[in-house]
């Protein structure tokens, strides 16, 4: 078949290739147990309170979240902190996630990632990584989240600091154009 030379000119192929994580950041997939009636997806099992696929992550508190559609929530970091995530898989949130850590061999690396969107993994989110995230759907998405410190509001001990939406530029949320 012969291409119009227009068409020929503009052709690209997309890179389907692994992208760079940030150090520290990591991606777990979970199994998820399928039968007639439903299906069923393991969290985590935990061990004194450690949990066993990440062991040295201590669970201090188990959180749920909403998100309305269109919703951005970002940035916010921690300085002590490391976040587990989960978006169940008829959800679907994009996670993006920026390394702040001046010593860090990925400082200043960003990574953008879609949670659920019939997935199930797990994303730890070390201290010092700012995150953010677009609930792109038209229904409400939900996230869990296991984090290594309990919540404070009170403002001399809130390890949640925050940056603005676009920090990091507002094209950050847009969804590609291909």
């Amino acid at each position: 078949m012969k291409l119009t030379d227009d068409a020929r000119s503009s052709l690209c192929v997309q890179d389907y290739s692994p992208k760079p994580i940030i150090d520290g950041v990591k991606i777990i997939n979970l199994r998820r147990f399928n039968d007639g009636g439903g299906s069923l997806t393991e969290l985590g099992r935990l061990t004194a309170g450690i949990l066993d696929a990440e062991d040295s992550f201590t669970v201090a508190q188990i959180n749920y979240s909403e998100m309305d559609a269109g919703v951005i929530k970002a940035f916010h970091i921690h300085e002590k902190q490391t976040d587990i995530w989960y978006v169940p898989p008829t959800d679907k949130l994009i996670l993006v996630l920026a390394d702040q850590r001046s010593e860090s061999v990925s400082s200043g690396m960003k990574m953008k990632l879609v949670l659920g969107d019939c997935k199930s993994q797990l994303v730890l989110i070390p201290p010092g990584v700012a995150h953010g995230c677009k609930n792109p759907s038209s229904q409400r998405s939900r996230i869990i989240y296991f984090v290594s410190q309990k919540f404070t509001p009170d403002v001399s001990e809130c390890d949640e600091k925050r940056l603005p939406w676009d920090f990091f530029g507002r094209e950050i949320w847009e969804t590609p154009r291909e």
